[in-house]
Order: C-alpha cells, then structure tokens, then sequence
C-alpha cells in the first residue's frame, strides 16, 4: 500500500522489494528514455517517475489497488508529461524521471518505524513533506530532505519537545492565515528566510545559548569537530520553534501597527534601530537582545516585509516589476537548502575559502561598514554632477575634494573586503590580484589594520 504523500518512485522501488527484485528489474516494466538524477551515492533520492496512462495501469497492477487509490495517495501519480502521453507510443507504459521538487514540492524521508507500522516494510520511503510537517512526534525525529548527499534519514528529537509544540503551534498559525487572506506556505516561507538569515549570523551572537544546545542535541550530544556540517544538517529543526513563532508574529495586526509607528506614520522616516517592532519581535523569540540586531540587517527579507506593510499603508506601489505582497520572498532572500550548502561544503574543504559564502563568512558588522564606505562614496561622486561650473578654482578645488573624498572611502572599502576574504580563506595572491595591489604591500596594509592603523596604507 502506498504511504500518504509518498514518491511514485519509492513506492516502485518498496514494491521491488517486496517482490524480492531489484528496484531496477522492476522498472523495466516501464519504457523510460531518459535517466534519473545522480549524485557521489548513486540515484538520487528524490528522484521522480512520472508515468503516461498506460503505466499508471501498469503501477495499479503491480500493487494491485485501484488507480483511484493510488492517485488520492500519490501527488506525482496523475501528473501528465507530454513527452510520454503523446505521440505513437502513448499506449505502451511509459516513465519519465524528474525532479521531486519540479513535480510536486519539497521531498523527505519518511520515518521508517511509521513506515513498518504501515506496510510491514522496514526500508526507506520518501515523501512530499512541507517543512512544517517534519516532525514524527510518535518517534521524535525530524525528517531531513531527501535531495542531498548525505547518509542521514532523520535526527533525533528526544529532549526537544519544543520542536514537537511548534509543529502542533503550526496549525493554529496557518488558520490565522488564511483568515488574513494569506497562504500558509507563504508566510512560512517568509518567516523561515528570516529566522535562516539569523541563523547565519548566530555564530557571531554571544547572547545565543538556546540554538547552540539545541544542535548539540540533534547531533547526537556533541557536534564536536564537524560543527560546520551539523550547523547545515540541523538548522531547519533547531531553528524551526523560531520560525513558527515569527510567522505567528507577523501575521498579528498589532505588530503590524508597530511597524507603522516605527516608519512615522504619517511622517515618514527612517526605520529606527531601537524600532518598537524589532524590539517586540525580539521578545516573541525569546530574545530581549535581537531587536537592534535585526532593525540594522538592511537588505534582508524581514526589513523588505516591513517596506511592503509600509508601502500598504500608504497606498504606494514598490519599483517597477517589484511584488509588493508583503510574503513575497525574493530570490536573493531564498534561504540555501541543505544540499546546497552541503556542496558549498564540500568544496571549501577542498579548496578552503573558495566555497564560503561571503554572508557566512564575513561578520554582519564588517559587512555593514563595506556597503557604509561604498554608499558613502556614491554619495560624494552623486554630488559632483552639478560641480562642472562657476569659477575654475571653486569648481576644481570641488571636484578634487570630492573626489579625493571618494577615493580614500574606496580605499577603505576595498581594505575592509580583503580583510574579510582573507579570514575566510581567500588566498593572499588572489586578493592582491583582484585589489590590484603587490602581495606584500596588500599584506602589509592589512596588518596595519589588524594592529589599530586603519589610515596606514604601508
């Protein structure tokens, strides 16, 4: 019997095994012309079969349910493919192999003691799982995604009900969305952008007690010297309590009217740091000290939900071809799946620094003084527009001051980047390179920046 929600693929690969036949002698029931997605261990787990009507017959035989049974539990098992569905072979059984996550969302792995109690098979299941209903709370697992290379099914949620409660939260959550007229996997996904980008930044956050026992825990007790590898496996259930509660957060009128309050109303003005929303924010998470943390992360998905509510409030639109719904998450906003940053992972401690991304890396207070100095510097060539006239002194003495000015930002800037590769592993000559600089006289400079002598250009 085929599990709610599962894979069209795995339900093929658990009816081999029944039969006692390898996965592969089985598929040979079905015409497939193309192969399925691959990794270092082999097919990939989240690889898809979509079938043609003839090989929809051809499943329900095998299993031997009806078809109608098979499509309530299968998500995959009615989606039509033209290649397969069309043209002079349409009557022979045909397959194709996709994507889970192309055909129909996000892939996981099924618990596998739900899946013996189920169907008397102990062996592995992958299901179409949306990150809020990841938790087995009959096991206490948190069921991983099943699109990357790695041997783990699930992690151990023992000691961790608040993970389990958030699940449960969830539900009361997604209600209140819809009756605010939003869907449930939007502002999920919203609030999950959020608290990930707070997650990157955590390592930096002395305060923050709670995530890093939290992913102990799911490690097994200790992650001891394969942290970075843990921090990416573990994020979506340590973090996911948080992105709960930030979901529920954002979807309450009253934080709402606090960011309303914060832009001025009807005044406008800049968003403050010690923004009452922010700071109230802070508090929902358990987190009296995140509020001015997060009020300054310019550029980040929480403060481009606060821009639409403001927008809203004011009737205006966004810039030409920006969505202006406030639960649109942008792309650059998208947090990195595990398997990506698995194989970011993967080459930086092959390469070292060469996979790190520069958010990771490099510390929210550096990064803000890089986009400071170089909006600082835009800022003084801005003004040189209109500097092209009256008296040659007045106009040369500012337009060399300006420029100068812009200049020495510059320069600051592009000290401040090289420091910040540098520590994440970039090698010295590839920076001097790119900075157009002498290796030694670059090496040099930034150890005067290290030792308090950041006007010192050696």
């Amino acid at each position: 019997m085929p599990l709610a929600g599962e894979l069209t693929s795995s339900l093929i690969s658990r009816a081999a095994d029944r039969y006692g036949l390898p996965a592969a002698g089985v598929l040979r029931l079905w015409t497939c012309r193309n192969s399925p997605a691959r990794n270092d261990s082999g097919v990939r787990a989240d690889a898809e079969i979509v079938l043609n009507e003839a090989g929809r017959d051809v499943l329900a035989e095998l299993c031997g349910v009806e078809p109608a049974v098979l499509a309530h539990a299968l998500p995959a098992f009615t989606v039509d493919d033209p290649k397969i569905g069309t043209g002079r072979e349409a009557a022979l059984p045909q397959a194709r192999w996709r994507a889970a996550g192309a055909v129909a969302g996000e892939a996981a792995f099924a618990c596998r003691s739900c899946t013996a109690r189920r169907t008397g098979q102990t062996v592995r299941a992958v299901r179409y799982l949306p990150r809020w209903q990841r938790v087995c709370v009959r096991h206490g697992r948190w069921l991983l995604d099943a699109d990357a290379d790695q041997p783990l099914e699930h992690l151990d949620l023992r000691g961790l009900p608040e993970v389990a409660a958030a699940q449960r939260r969830w539900a009361g959550v997604a209600r209140r969305a819809g009756r605010a007229g939003a869907e449930g996997g939007e502002v999920f996904a919203l609030a999950h952008a959020v608290v990930a980008r707070w997650w990157e930044e955590a390592l930096h956050w002395e305060r923050e007690e709670v995530w890093p026992q939290r992913l102990h825990r799911v490690a097994g007790g200790n992650a001891g010297t394969d942290l970075e590898r843990w921090r990416i496996v573990g994020r979506d259930a340590v973090v996911f309590p948080e992105v709960v509660a930030v979901a529920d957060a954002l979807l309450d009128p009253v934080m709402a009217e606090l960011v309303w309050a914060d832009s001025g109303a009807g005044r406008p003005r800049p968003l403050p740091a010690d923004g009452a929303f922010c700071r109230r924010l802070g508090e929902r998470v358990g987190r009296m000290w995140l509020g001015p943390l997060s009020a300054v992360d310019y550029g980040g998905p929480l403060i481009a939900w606060m821009g639409a509510v403001i927008r809203q409030r004011r009737g205006e639109g966004g810039p030409p071809g920006y969505d202006n719904n406030p639960w649109w998450v942008r792309q650059e906003h998208q947090p990195a799946t595990m398997a990506a940053q698995l194989r970011v992972l993967g080459k930086e401690r092959t390469s070292p620094g060469s996979g790190t991304t520069w958010r990771a890396a490099v510390p929210a207070e550096q990064r803000a003084l890089i986009t400071g100095l170089v909006n600082g510097a835009q800022e003084q060539l801005t003004q040189l527009r209109g500097a092209q006239q009256g008296k040659t002194v007045d106009a040369a003495r500012q337009l060399l001051g300006s420029l100068g000015h812009a200049a020495t930002l510059i320069d600051q800037a592009v000290r401040e980047t090289a420091a910040g590769a540098l520590q994440a592993g970039v090698a010295l000559e590839d920076l001097a390179q790119w900075a157009r600089l002498p290796a030694d006289v670059l090496a040099k400079t930034l150890a005067n920046d290290r030792n308090g002598r950041p006007g010192d250009k050696g």
